[in-house]
């Protein structure tokens, strides 16, 4: 069999992903906490309606952050398939599967947001539908995105389990780490699936229970841009049968 990666490269790969998942985490904090969150007004159309308009550009700037987030993710799914291949590849591609299904959903609802716009800037919304109608078209557009991110929060949230599973398996990452993403995951899946069933448990559970996904998630990620992985460890064991990378 021949060696795919060796391990210095697989530690250069390994910290490109790194990087890729800190741009994914401050681009969705960013977007959460200094865009979303001072411009939706939960429960209040009106209010909502009356930021959009004001925070058009700051809005369509998270939109533009919307778009690259998903593109880094995107990256970060073939980098964690380079990674954990070696551990068992049928496995590390259900991983690259349930990211690119959640990435897609959260395309999907990223729409909606660039959607809550149009009822209150296109002059053929204005002129077809009273202001309170037009103002709970955004609400909507708004509320569809919040619906659809808890969805695709649910592929994600499968996506850590095999993929803490995998890191706790492969020897030249950390056993807890693999662990504490396998939480993440589990917490992801549980804070959805509130959400769909019962929203008062939810606002009940948030955002305490995304807590250890930041935690497994913020520690991965400088994990891998920090130490990479064991080097060492990844030649005795990132043997595959396949060439190229």
């Amino acid at each position: 069999m021949r060696q795919l990666v060796d391990g210095q490269r697989a530690r250069l790969v390994a910290r490109i992903g790194g990087v890729l998942y800190l741009v994914i985490i401050v681009l969705g904090a960013l977007g959460e906490g200094l865009v979303r969150r001072r411009i939706v007004v939960p429960g209040d159309a009106t209010a909502t309606a009356a930021n959009l308009r004001s925070m058009e550009g700051l809005w369509r700037l998270g939109v533009a952050g919307e778009v690259v987030l998903l593109t880094c993710a995107t990256a970060l799914a073939v980098v964690l398939y380079v990674l954990m291949r070696p551990v068992k590849r049928h496995l590390a591609l259900l991983v690259v599967l349930l990211n690119i299904v959640s990435i897609a959903i959260e395309g999907v609802a990223a729409v909606s947001l660039a959607t809550a716009l149009h009822p209150l800037t296109s002059a053929a919304w204005v002129e077809a539908f009273t202001p309170e109608q037009l103002e709970a078209l955004a609400m909507l557009a708004v509320r569809s995105h919040s619906t659809g991110f808890g969805i695709a929060l649910v592929f994600f949230g499968a996506e850590c389990v095999v993929l803490g599973h995998l890191i706790a398996r492969s020897g030249y990452l950390p056993r807890a780490l693999g662990g504490l993403m396998q939480i993440a995951g589990v917490c992801y899946v549980i804070n959805s699936f509130a959400l769909l069933l019962s929203p008062p448990l939810s606002s009940r559970l948030f955002p305490a229970i995304l807590v250890p996904a930041l935690v497994a998630e913020l520690s991965f990620a400088l994990w891998l841009l920090v130490k990479g992985v064991r080097a060492v460890a990844w030649d005795r064991h990132g043997q595959v049968g396949s060439p190229g990378v």
